[in-house]
């Protein structure tokens, strides 16, 4: 299947079916000496795991992973790592049904329709659970990008018609409720809006924000591969993602350019800055050393126990009501897998920049 490598220095490989096996991905390029444990990979999958909360899939994984090779005595060896998760908790008899129709919002038509058959039991790759793979090589990614001094700062913005207030933001809150939200009202609010929704049958879309703190001015190519176009890139093959935008993003449609530009100014230690921050971080695809800040929209739950009108193999129009376990609203789980490939897009792009300056490369090779 093309399409499942992502990422030039730092080289990425996921694989997997929700109801196989197991799930995994299998990372190339990370550099050797990093410290790096199951247990610092364990922490991000923890976040996107299922049975969290009632705002979450009732299904039970403890999503435990492996690494199976590249790491020795707590280091990363320089050659490829490979991670495995696997699956212990698949119920695939509750997806029979569904093999003769196509459920409305999933991918079952468009698999058919490119593959000739498609693999019913929860989608296969087109799982949200696909998403653990990117998890783990996301947990990697950002221990390297920390020893760097960079830092991500990633929560839920809105659900539904919730959103949260800048006056009351509070990124300790983040971790207190079930919906990574850093306003307690909002999530009070939010988590109220989601039990009518489950009560109607039916679920929410929302928006997941990330704020990358640390980021060096100068990461990025002006062409093809801009930061802000890698960015988006990696956001929008996140399955349930319909909608990105950065800075401002679309308000900026809207403003004269003397509201959006940001005017620059000195700083004591004589360093540039920006007195706003309007176009998110990045100028020209290439960041400004500015906190680089974007957002990606995401869609209902495709999933809901509501009547909904499909067709069958049989050519028939029929109505069906899912069944299953399945999320409410996808957002609070996403919430990691946002953070996970802006790591792994922002990692890879330090790691070509090494190259971009002839001082760079002679300073490297001068003090070996």
């Amino acid at each position: 299947m093309p399409g499942s490598i992502l990422g030039n220095k730092l080289r990425v490989s996921t694989w997997g079916e929700s109801h196989g096996m197991g799930i995994g991905v299998v990372i190339d390029g990370c550099p050797a000496g990093l410290a790096l444990t199951e247990t610092d990979i364990q922490a991000y999958l923890d976040r996107r795991k299922p049975g969290q909360s009632k705002f979450s899939t009732p299904r039970r994984e403890d999503d435990a992973v492996t690494i199976q090779s590249g790491v020795f005595e707590g280091k990363t060896t320089g050659t490829p790592i490979s991670l495995a998760v696997y699956n212990k908790n698949q119920r695939s008899a509750d997806y029979s049904e569904i093999a003769s129709y196509y459920r409305p919002g999933h991918a079952d038509y468009t698999f058919d329709a490119k593959y000739g058959f498609r693999d019913y039991r929860g989608g296969g790759r087109s799982s949200g659970r696909e998403t653990i793979g990117r998890v783990a090589a996301g947990a990697v990614a950002a221990k390297l990008l920390q020893t760097l001094g960079v830092r991500f700062l990633t929560y839920t913005k809105s659900i539904g018609p919730v959103a949260i207030s800048g006056e009351q933001f509070d990124a300790a809150q983040i971790s207190q409720n079930a919906l990574y939200m850093p306003d307690a009202k909002a999530a009070g609010q939010a988590a109220q809006y989601l039990e009518d929704c489950m009560k109607n049958r039916d679920s929410s879309g929302g928006v997941v924000e990330c704020i990358i703190k640390g980021v060096p001015a100068g990461i990025g190519e002006p062409v093809f591969d801009k930061l802000d176009a890698r960015l988006a890139g990696a956001i929008f093959s996140i399955g349930a993602v319909k909608g990105f935008e950065i800075g401002d993003g679309f308000r900026a449609a809207y403003a004269n350019g003397s509201e959006n530009n940001d005017a620059f100014y000195y700083k004591e230690d004589g360093t540039v800055a920006k007195k706003t921050n309007h176009a998110g971080g990045i100028l020209g695809g290439i960041s400004d050393g500015t906190d680089i800040v974007f957002r990606a929209a995401f869609k209902p739950t495709p999933s809901i126990s509501a009547a909904q009108e499909t067709v069958n193999k049989n050519g028939e129009t029929i109505s069906v009501q899912i069944g299953g376990r399945h999320d409410p609203v996808i957002v609070p789980r996403a919430v990691v897998v946002v953070e996970a490939m802006a790591a792994l897009t922002i990692a890879d792009l330090m790691l070509e920049n090494m190259s971009a300056r002839t001082d760079a490369i002679w300073d490297f090779y001068k003090n070996k």
